[in-house]
């Protein structure tokens, strides 16, 4: 049971960090400094907003969620661990059990430029054995700054091997998915949905036409959402992740869920890193593995130096 009071005693700064029930019954850890204002609810470890000062939000969350015990939060940076998509078994939650769970707050620092970290871990207990029987601990460090940075590590505590699936599932908030521009995808095979055809685009830009559920394989450098009705540009940076997802549901799919708007799908795009497909991981006891993302806000993009597909024998370009 979590109390309020108590990380507030042991764990808010004052004017920079502050513990609240914002939403229904869930709490949360309220986060401004000069560089933004942060949201994080316990439950999942999720950040719900993120808005630099004198700006927009970055992050979309749906007006439809009702922020209910135990279930997931539609919008932000929801975590999937320890499998990413569906599990094999129907009775099994979706994106795995992490996003479902209350975090324990670790630590709350103010750092010397004035950015402030937040560190918040998920153990292994009796509950989570029930749907993955194995132990393990997951510390989510946020780092508010001039830039978002969100790193996921996830320790082996136990002593068997396992394998784990994960992803830092971010929503971004944008005009319009008919406005936008994804930079940074040219040139890397991507599966569509759960096909077993590879496809590449060889423009510089991907945009959006309907439904979109597309894994790129082997990728692990930067992409730039190009919003030219917001007249801004997300740059999303990662690190551990060999896997990219682009989602949106577009009007095709949207309907087939309860916490998104009918028309929802218009204003938000999935720009993920992910560990599954070929890029799972294997933690040996007491090894552990970091799968980061780093959210910045500009006017400028990436500037593809080659927007030319070679060597890409065996894809489908379009």
């Amino acid at each position: 049971m979590i109390n309020i009071d108590d990380l507030e005693e042991q764990f808010a700064i004052e004017g920079e960090v502050g513990f609240a029930e914002l939403e229904g019954e869930l709490p949360f850890i309220s986060i401004f400094n000069k560089f933004a204002d942060v949201d994080i609810c316990l439950q999942g470890a999720q950040i719900t907003t993120y808005r630099p000062q004198n700006g927009m939000d970055v992050l979309w969350m749906s007006p439809d969620n009702t922020f209910d015990n135990g279930k997931p939060i539609r919008g932000g940076i929801p975590i999937c661990f320890p499998w990413f998509g569906p599990a094999g078994d129907k009775s099994l939650p979706a994106h795995g059990f992490a996003r479902n769970m209350v975090w324990n707050v670790l630590e709350t620092k103010s750092l010397p430029a004035g950015e402030t970290l937040v560190k918040l871990i998920l153990k292994s207990n009796n509950e989570t054995k029930t749907m993955w029987p194995f132990e393990f601990e997951a510390v989510l460090s946020v780092q508010i700054g001039s830039k978002l940075t969100v790193m996921l590590t996830i320790t082996n505590t136990g002593k068997r091997t396992f394998t784990y699936g994960s992803a830092l599932h971010s929503y971004f908030n944008v005009s319009s998915v008919e406005h936008i521009g994804i930079d940074g995808l040219q040139n890397v095979a991507f599966y569509e949905e759960f096909g077993t055809e590879l496809f590449a685009i060889k423009e510089p830009l991907r945009t959006l036409r309907g439904h979109v559920n597309s894994r790129y394989i082997d990728h692990e450098g930067p992409c730039a959402i190009l919003d030219t009705a917001f007249m801004r540009t997300i740059l999303v940076e990662k690190t551990g992740s060999k896997v990219t997802v682009l989602w949106n549901p577009g009007a095709e799919t949207c309907g087939n869920f309860a916490d998104i708007p009918e028309d929802g799908f218009h204003s938000f795009v999935c720009l993920e890193a992910v560990n599954a497909y070929n890029d799972m991981i294997t933690l040996e006891p007491g090894s552990s593995h970091t799968t980061g993302t780093t959210i910045s806000c500009g006017e400028k993009g990436i500037n593809p130096e080659n927007s030319v597909l070679k060597g890409m024998e065996g894809l489908n370009v379009i």
